[in-house]
């Protein structure tokens, strides 16, 4: 009984981080679609919905097409080309998952009017609305979906079972939810709050991505300098033990990790914590917007 119940709580603990990153970045769809959706109903043109989904399904179905083309092409390779697509797609997770935490924490109050701004924009002309609205819809759920397939990829790598994969569609599917009761109104979430901690989060996991990262580049052969071992932990806490495998796939964890490996984790860590808490810089027109329409 005891080991069943060590094991369930082992695959939950790797269920999470994939189950949070889908969590956080569904939401984020599912907040720009709201707010298009409600935006268009406000002002009368709810006849345009129909474009408003077909950009929806062209984003998620280019997602769904990367992501499985990604995973084909890296079976095909060899070990040493397979790690250097490893290292590829876990310094781009990287790059696009800090990208979206930074932007978001700054952006956050101002993306309602902006999407209001955009909508009208591509509304504006008199031919090809439909398509100016197709597009516009896809290209901000597109966002979101790459960056969601390369973080996934990225995690999935750090782990094996079908746990990972189990803890995104999980995740996926409590977004949907979250995001339909929060378009009817039904469920009022600190939306400000769940992005920072969520937020924090990823951040934490992007610093472990970039440490593998720089661990399969050595294994690659394509980065050989500073390799001497900081410590050895592997007699006290080792990767491939129940615990070291959690932290492992959850963060990153390497139990004889190399001066490169744990300067890559605590160089990016350390960065990215300071832009994160860095006040933002007062934007008066962002300001004046959120004052009149209120947090986004």
């Amino acid at each position: 009984m005891a080991t069943c119940s060590h094991a369930s709580g082992h695959l939950g603990r790797i269920m999470l981080v994939p189950f949070l990153i889908m969590l956080r970045e569904g939401i984020e769809a599912a907040l720009i679609v709201g707010i298009i959706a409600s935006y268009l109903r406000q002002t009368g043109r709810g006849q345009w919905m129909p474009a408003v989904w077909i950009g929806v399904f062209l984003a998620v179905a280019l997602s769904l097409l990367v992501g499985a083309g990604l995973e084909v092409m890296s079976r095909e390779f060899p070990q040493k080309q397979q790690e250097l697509f490893e290292a590829i797609v876990g310094l781009a997770a990287v790059v696009m998952l800090s990208a979206m935490v930074l932007w978001m924490r700054k952006m956050a109050r101002s993306i309602k009017h902006d999407l209001h701004a955009s909508l009208e924009a591509a509304l504006a002309g008199s031919r090809h609305q439909a398509w100016a609205l197709i597009g516009m819809v896809f290209f901000a759920v597109a966002r979101e979906g790459l960056e969601t397939v390369f973080f996934l990829l990225a995690v999935f790598q750090q782990s094996s079972g079908a746990a990972a994969p189990l803890g995104a569609l999980l995740g996926l599917v409590a977004a949907v939810l979250v995001g339909l009761a929060l378009y009817s109104g039904s469920l009022r979430l600190n939306l400000g709050q769940f992005f920072r901690w969520t937020g924090l989060f990823i951040l934490v996991v992007a610093a472990g991505i970039l440490a593998n990262a720089v661990q399969a580049l050595h294994e690659a052969g394509v980065w050989n300098l500073l390799q001497g071992v900081v410590f050895d932990t592997s007699h006290v806490l080792p990767a491939d033990g129940p615990t070291g495998s959690v932290l492992a796939g959850m963060f990153g964890y390497q139990d004889t990790p190399t001066v490169s490996t744990l300067g890559a984790y605590l160089l990016y860590l350390t960065a990215a914590l300071v832009l994160f808490f860095w006040p933002a810089s007062a934007n008066p027109t962002s300001s004046n917007t959120a004052h009149r329409q209120g947090p986004a």
